[in-house]
């Protein structure tokens, strides 16, 4: 089971890639975010989603652990596949995804290309309510393995700052004694009205507003 690859990108084309990883050139499905971070020639790390079927054997590359786990939670949805997953995490980041189930926002899943309908509508419903996945234990922002050593905490975090404050906004609430459903749809709502990542207290507080709405 292969679970990261870190070489050089060959070459990238339309959904997938050819990694150098000691002379071995891995082809790799990516979805366009992850091969927008990639550029020929250059030192690359990905999180693997390995699937093996009797025809053949298919890796998929995330620049995070976090698109990789939700790569996996949005296939449990009855009629998802690969494609599809790949298609959602194209225009929702980790943290929208939360926030698009919590509140049962189908829409949002809706404008994924070939998501229908019913597809977004299943997705949304099987999906709200329940945390985030926690993925292999891995909270490793996409960095190059060259990358120097004194790279800022805001990059080494970049692309996870919205997931892990929702996360701990939520945490806070189901501490306080609020039911996790309704705190991961309070923290949505509330996150929704930021324009950018707000202090957790602030967000905090706005959930509880949202809570008293309901």
């Amino acid at each position: 089971m292969i679970g990261m690859l870190s070489g050089v990108c060959l070459m990238s084309g339309q959904g997938e890639a050819i990694v150098d990883v000691g002379g071995v050139g891995y082809l790799v499905q990516c979805g366009s975010r992850t091969l927008g971070a990639m550029s020929e020639g250059e030192a690359v790390r990905l999180h693997i989603e390995t699937h093996v079927r009797e025809t053949a054997i298919t890796l998929y590359g995330f620049g995070t652990e976090e698109d990789r786990a939700w790569f996996v939670r949005l296939q449990s949805v009855q009629g998802v596949g690969p494609k599809a997953a790949l298609a959602i995490l194209d225009i929702l980041t980790p943290g929208q995804i939360l926030s698009a189930a919590s509140l049962e926002d189908k829409a949002a899943f809706a404008r994924a290309k070939g998501v229908g309908p019913k597809s977004a509508s299943r997705i949304a419903t099987e999906l709200s309510g329940k945390p985030a996945p926690s993925g292999r234990g891995f909270h490793v922002a996409f960095t190059k393995p060259d990358s120097s050593a004194d790279q800022s905490a805001s990059e080494r975090t970049e692309g996870l700052s919205d997931m892990m404050l929702r996360n701990d906004a939520v945490s806070a609430l189901v501490n306080l004694g609020i039911g996790q459903s309704d705190a991961l749809r309070a923290v949505a709502a509330a996150y929704n009205t930021f324009s950018d990542d707000p202090p957790l207290d602030d967000l905090i507080k706005v959930a509880f507003k949202e809570l008293s709405k309901s």
